[in-house]
C-alpha cells in the first residue's frame, strides 16, 4: 500500500467532485474525503446509492455533501456545462476532481468486440472525463491548489489480451492525464495525476475475475491513502505522475 498518514483536517474547506460516488472506490473516496474535512459532491447515475452515501457522511458528522445525479453514458456537453454552472453558483470554485466512474465492457478478443459496447465504454471511461474536465477547469483555476485525479488500471499501462475497450480507454486516460498535466503546469496551480487502484474488492473486479476469492483482496477503504495524498496540499508539486495505490 502507498504509505501516508493524513492529518485529520487535511481537506478542510475543500470542495471535491467524485464521479461514480455511489459504490466501490468512489463511495470509499467520498467518505474518506469527507472524514478529512472536504465538502464532497456525489455524482452518479443511481440516486438511491448516492443518497445512502450522503446519509453515511451526514450521520458521521462530516461536512454536508451534495448529490448530483448524472448518467455519463448519455450526458451531453450541455449537461456538463449545467453542472459547472451549478457548482459555480453553489460553491464558487472546485478544489478537487476525482474521475472514478468506469465500466468494464466485456472481456473478449478485439475481433469479436461488439461495436455498440465499444462506443459505450469509450463514452463513459474517456469522453465523459474529457467533457467534465473541460467544463470544470475554469472553476478549478479559482482554487488555491486544485487536483485532478484520473482512475487508471494496470491494463492501461501494459496491454493484455481480451481486455478490449476497457484497456484502450485506460491507455487513453493515461495520455489524457499527461497532456493535461503538461498544459496546466505553467500557468495554473492545478496538478493532474492518475491512480492505478490495483486489485480491490469491487463489483467490477468480481465481474472481471469471477473465479477469484474476493475475500483476499483489500477493501476500497484500504487504498485511500494515495487518494487523500493527491487531493491534499502536500502533493501540490506532484504533477503528471502515474501512481499505484498498492505495491506492484
Amino acid at each position: 500500500m502507498f504509505e501516508y498518514t493524513p492529518p485529520p483536517a487535511l481537506l478542510a474547506e475543500r470542495v471535491i467532485l467524485i464521479t461514480g460516488a455511489g459504490d466501490g472506490i468512489g463511495r470509499a473516496a467520498a467518505k474518506s474525503f469527507a472524514a478529512h474535512g472536504a465538502t464532497v459532491i456525489l455524482l452518479g447515475r443511481t440516486i438511491s446509492k448516492l443518497e445512502a452515501v450522503y446519509d453515511e457522511i451526514e450521520q458521521a458528522g462530516h461536512p454536508q455533501p451534495a448529490i448530483y445525479p448524472m448518467n455519463l453514458e448519455i450526458a451531453s456537453p450541455n449537461d456538463y456545462e449545467n453542472l459547472a454552472n451549478t457548482l459555480e453558483t453553489e460553491f464558487k470554485r472546485l478544489d478537487g476532481l476525482l474521475h472514478n466512474a468506469s465500466i468494464l465492457g466485456t472481456l473478449t478478443p478485439l475481433e469479436h468486440y461488439e461495436i455498440d459496447l465499444w462506443y459505450q465504454v469509450m463514452q463513459v471511461n474517456l469522453n465523459a472525463p474529457f467533457l467534465l474536465t473541460q467544463a470544470c477547469l475554469g472553476l478549478m483555476k479559482r482554487a488555491k491548489d486544485a487536483s485532478i485525479v484520473f482512475t487508471s488500471s494496470s491494463v492501461g499501462r501494459k496491454g493484455r489480451a481480451y481486455w478490449g475497450a476497457y484497456s484502450v480507454s485506460k491507455f487513453a486516460t493515461e495520455g489524457f492525464m499527461q497532456i493535461l498535466a503538461d498544459e496546466l503546469e505553467v500557468n495554473t496551480t492545478i496538478r493532474v495525476n492518475s491512480i492505478n487502484p490495483g486489485a480491490t474488492r469491487t463489483a467490477m473486479r468480481a465481474a472481471a475475475y469471477p473465479g477469484e476469492d474476493y475475500k483476499t483482496l483489500p477493501q476500497p477503504e484500504e487504498i485511500m491513502p494515495l487518494y487523500l495524498y493527491l487531493m491534499g496540499p502536500e502533493s501540490s508539486e506532484v504533477n503528471g505522475q502515474a501512481l499505484n495505490a498498492q505495491q506492484m
